[in-house]
């Protein structure tokens, strides 16, 4: 079969970022137009205005941030196409944990070392077909023994209602992993309280909705301003049902 070699340069209008005209890091999407940004560059750019940096369209009128959702495929694509790119992004996440003095998260560790392990392991033609069946049944008993959640960063929060129309939480204070989302938080809501819907709920910070898919560890950064203390969140029914 005959194959095609594709330089990087042909497919970089694809892969890089209109706003900081760099590799898409932590990729996210406009849903409205499917158009692609750095996470920090569009949510920066969103705070300003309500419309889509590329094609111009209004994102939406009052809540953009709600429209616009974390692409893994595009990002997963961006790091396989470009060399060092995801482990030049791991080092300088720790280095700014290490600038601040704050202990290097779980998952940053635990990403680079396998991804490390793994390309080791092709270069040093140790991956054999007679050993995979044995290898694969060690790393499911490895899973069971492991408890990812405890390694992985944690945040606390307290998830307080400011609603008449819906009830307070009997136990307020959680604690969950830093990558879990808000959509996350809106189930968990949905499923103490017994509502039909998690669609039903607004979740704030400091009196702004947020989008369904930031990460808590996004929230934490960008939102609240108070570091040391626990994450505090309000939920509500939705505005279009009060």
């Amino acid at each position: 079969m005959l194959t095609r070699k594709i330089k990087l340069w042909d497919i970089n209008a694809h892969i890089t970022c209109r706003l900081c005209n760099g590799y898409l890091i932590d990729a996210t999407t406009v849903t409205e137009c499917l158009h692609t940004f750095c996470r920090s560059c569009l949510v920066k750019y969103l705070e300003e205005n309500n419309t889509c940096p590329t094609c111009r369209i209004v994102i939406h009128q009052s809540h953009p941030l709600q429209y616009i959702g974390h692409d893994r495929t595009m990002q997963d694509i961006v790091y396989k196409l470009v060399p060092g790119l995801q482990d030049a992004e791991m080092r300088k996440q720790r280095e700014f944990y290490h600038k601040l003095g704050m202990e290097v998260p779980g998952d940053i560790k635990g990403e680079t070392c396998s991804a490390k392990q793994h390309l080791d392991s092709h270069r040093n033609g140790e991956t054999k077909a007679d050993e995979s069946s044995n290898k694969e049944t060690s790393e499911e008993k490895q899973e069971e023994d492991n408890d990812y959640h405890r390694s992985d960063e944690q945040v606390s929060i307290c998830l307080e209602c400011n609603s008449s129309k819906l009830r307070g939480l009997k136990r307020k204070w959680i604690r969950c992993s830093a990558q879990a989302t808000v959509l996350h938080l809106k189930k968990f809501i949905a499923k103490k309280l017994n509502l039909s819907s998690f669609n039903e709920l607004d979740i704030l910070c400091n009196e702004e909705i947020l989008g369904k898919d930031h990460t808590l560890k996004f929230v934490v950064v960008t939102r609240w301003r108070f570091k040391k203390a626990p994450l505090l969140l309000h939920y509500r029914p939705k505005m279009d049902l009060l």
